[in-house]
């Protein structure tokens, strides 16, 4: 069947391979088939016990590995479009350079064929699930339906000019006259708007019942912007604005005081870990042990294709793995489970995405067929250390979201 033909069924069969469940036993199944029934797991079981034809579609993954799609727990999908802008500099140089462009250049069709773009490279390399924060939010979301990939954004503030061409003010204004429930709320950061701002921007995502999405702690210019302006750290404005919540996701979190980890901790937000642009940016590198240990979720994000230059999660995983391993001087820090875990479950949990990132019975069937087929994978390594040290995204031969076949036999089959 080839790429455009319609790959929705009431039922899909995946056979043969490898499952990696994500569950809390870090299960493996071998030799396994799981049917799919309307969008979600209807069995898992053994590929021997299983009737020959059980789905409408076969998918033979003898000699792959099964695993719930990678949730991108942080990027700004559109920045496709402006890829190698901003190459080769600090933050603050980064942001100069960025917002007048996005400015100036940005509209709702361009940011809905921008992410058309970043969709298409994520998807083919299993990515199923984006937190998105940008503008004109609305154009993501179709760009994301266009190719069915799950975009989840919402609104994004910030007190320097955009391209919305819509003060802060004027969009909460907006939504709390709908009273619609809004999924995320996303200010940019605590050195982009004043207290008040922050204040009700944690009102309304209380009265709407929205997730908040913010970057916070990225480098030490930051940090000491922030101290000037607001006279605390970020996480303490984030904590005191009542921003800090346990439906709130906050991108990077790199320079953190014991403090800040335990705040974290304490209200149970997430924290995306974005190991590439926080190296590319020389902002430093995320406590990560030391969140993980104090009870902290962690899950992965690439960032933009403008600050990281890829929407890869697989070198992001293999990156966030070795770097912890150097960081703390002990080559167990972050082992090959704990970083797919970050990639999966924690990033879906951070999503709000209800039993996602697991592969059970009654859970949407969003998942990714990996061929370990390779000379790369050639050797002894099990399935968690071939994935997370030696696969990229070209070994990602098939993609299912909530059911539907999105990727088969590498290709896209919504173009």
């Amino acid at each position: 069947m080839s790429p455009g033909d319609n790959l929705t069924h009431a039922s899909i069969e995946v056979r043969g391979g490898t499952i990696l469940t994500m569950d809390d036993d870090a299960t493996v199944i071998e030799d396994s088939s799981i049917l799919v029934r309307d969008g979600r797991i209807a069995s898992i079981g053994s590929d021997r016990g299983d009737p020959p034809g059980a789905g409408d579609t076969v998918i033979d993954a003898s000699g792959c590995v099964i695993l719930p799609g990678f949730a991108n727990a942080h990027t700004h999908l559109a920045m496709t479009l402006f890829r190698g802008l901003a190459d080769d500099v600090d933050l603050q140089s980064f942001l100069e350079r960025v917002v007048g462009e996005e400015s100036s250049t940005l509209t709702p069709d361009r940011v809905h064929h921008g992410v058309l773009d970043a969709c298409r490279e994520s998807l083919l390399a299993g990515t199923t699930d984006a937190l998105d924060m940008y503008w004109f939010p609305d154009s993501a979301v179709k760009a994301g339906i266009d190719l069915g990939m799950r975009v989840h954004t919402g609104e994004a503030f910030a007190g320097f000019p955009t391209p919305e061409r819509r003060s802060v003010e004027e969009k909460l204004d907006a939504l709390t006259a709908s009273g619609e429930r809004v999924p995320w709320l996303m200010p940019h950061s605590v050195y982009a708007l004043d207290d008040e701002q922050l204040r009700r921007i944690a009102g309304t995502a209380e009265q709407l019942g929205s997730r908040i999405h913010v970057h916070a702690a990225e480098n030490a210019g930051e940090i000491k912007l922030v101290r000037e302006q607001h006279g605390a750290t970020p996480i303490e404005v984030l904590a005191r604005t009542g921003l800090l919540t346990s439906r709130t996701v906050i991108a990077h979190a790199v320079h953190l005081t014991d403090r800040d980890i335990a705040q974290i901790a304490e209200a149970g937000a997430t924290v995306a870990h974005c190991p590439w642009s926080n190296l590319k940016l020389a902002s430093g590198v995320a406590p990560v042990r030391a969140l993980l240990d104090a009870g902290v979720r962690v899950a992965l994000g690439t960032d933009g294709a403008v600050s990281s230059n890829s929407l890869d999660m697989w070198s992001t995983l293999r990156l966030a793995a070795v770097l912890h391993k150097n960081r703390e001087s002990n080559p167990a820090s972050l082992g090959a489970r704990a970083v797919l875990a970050m990639a999966t479950r924690h990033g879906a949990e951070a999503l709000g995405l209800r039993g996602g990132g697991i592969l059970a019975p009654g859970h949407s069937a969003t998942l990714q067929v990996v061929d370990l087929s390779g000379p790369h994978h050639a050797g002894l390594g099990d399935a968690w250390s071939q994935l997370v040290y030696s696969a990229r995204p070209s070994d990602v031969r098939d993609v299912l979201v909530d059911g539907e076949i999105v990727v088969r036999d590498r290709r896209l089959c919504r173009g």
